[in-house]
């Protein structure tokens, strides 16, 4: 067994390994500063370069191409075209839009007291079920429109899908319409600000 003394190389070097172990704070010490002294490290390095594939390359030649230039850090300014006109909506079905007119004299004119059973089961004949289902949680009595003031409005149309805009006493909603099997029936509704 090796004499250990107090003195000599060895004994620097015990010193210096055995310094983070003498109590926790002496721990975090020298992880932060092994943390910090490794992330230095990783801004200084400069990046490697890429891989090349030898296998590629033809027995005795050498092939030399000068390094790219380094990526800029600040990047290009997006650039976005924009069309002189926008383009025209697609027609619309007027099929569409006369269910768009049907639901909303349903939505809009129902006599006070009108129970919410009696006023859903007038807008099933023109919504989806899946939006018939939401719109049983409807008070109608909370629906501030009481009757429609124009004809409806298309705003976007394609050959399943339609938005129209419905004016009402209590001002515009636009109406959601899909293309189902059973013809144009109502989606889904906002009102617009």
């Amino acid at each position: 067994m090796p004499i250990r003394t107090h003195r000599g190389r060895a004994a620097v070097y015990r010193r210096l390994w055995g310094w983070p172990l003498r109590s926790p704070k002496h721990l975090v010490t020298a992880v932060i500063v092994l943390a910090v002294v490794a992330t230095a490290i990783g801004f200084l390095l400069p990046e490697p370069p890429p891989a090349r594939n030898y296998r590629d390359q033809p027995q005795g030649t050498e092939q030399y191409q000068a390094a790219p230039a380094p990526p800029s850090r600040t990047p290009a300014p997006p650039t976005f075209s924009v069309p002189a006109t926008p383009p025209p909506p697609a027609p619309a079905d007027p099929a569409g839009l006369q269910v768009v007119e049907a639901w909303g004299k349903k939505w809009a004119t129902h006599p006070p007291g009108t129970a919410a059973a009696q006023w859903v089961e007038g807008l099933r004949p023109y919504t989806t079920e899946e939006f018939i289902t939401e719109m049983t949680s409807v008070d109608p009595a909370n629906v501030p429109s009481t009757a429609i003031i124009g004809p409806p409005k298309p705003l976007r149309s394609t050959a399943n899908s339609m938005s129209a805009r419905l004016s009402t006493d209590a001002g515009d909603i636009e109406v959601d319409l899909m293309n189902t099997p059973q013809g144009w029936r109502v989606s889904g509704y906002n009102k617009v600000s």
